[in-house]
């Protein structure tokens, strides 16, 4: 890829990813009224991610956890936020870079949004198609539409699902 190139993946994320900031933010500011909570799903190893070790060892890749009616000190900047959370009758704060999400939800609107391409994915698989023969190309570009019709399903979101009627 030149520096002139989108990498439209990378925006649509990054915007993505400013959804679940000012949704957390507005949490931070106003508290969770009525129904309303989130589901938020991070890696546990991510790099930055600060979580007690007891957790870390119960999740090993991801872990979920619910904003609803128990929680404290919710701060949110532009990279991160921190929360405190009640386990097993013990009070922790957690720290989690916005993206080490891989998943949010407020199912009290039938919101939800996942990520699955982080930017360093990205760059890594630039880096290896401009890399690779022109014959290997045409391989892994075919298989790698395979592959996206096989996931297809999630990628394109249409809000109108997410209206109420």
């Amino acid at each position: 890829m030149t520096d002139g190139d989108f990498n439209y993946n990378i925006l649509v994320e990054q915007a993505l990813l400013d959804v679940v900031r000012k949704s957390l933010q507005h949490a931070a500011e106003n508290g969770l009224v009525g129904q309303q909570h989130f589901y938020v799903t991070f890696k546990t190893h991510h790099p930055g991610v600060s979580i007690p070790d007891h957790l870390r060892e119960r999740y090993k890749d991801e872990m979920t956890i619910v904003l609803q009616h128990q929680y404290w000190d919710l701060t949110v900047d532009d990279e991160k936020f921190s929360i405190g959370l009640s386990f097993n009758h013990q009070r922790e704060t957690l720290v989690i870079p916005l993206d080490a999400i891989t998943a949010f939800a407020d199912p009290s609107v039938q919101f939800g949004l996942q990520f699955n391409v982080s930017p360093e994915d990205l760059e890594v698989d630039a880096v290896l198609e401009e890399d690779a023969p022109e014959d290997t190309k045409e391989m892994s570009s075919s298989a790698d539409t395979k592959e996206a019709d096989e996931t297809k399903q999630g990628e394109v979101i249409a809000l109108d699902a997410f209206r109420n009627k």
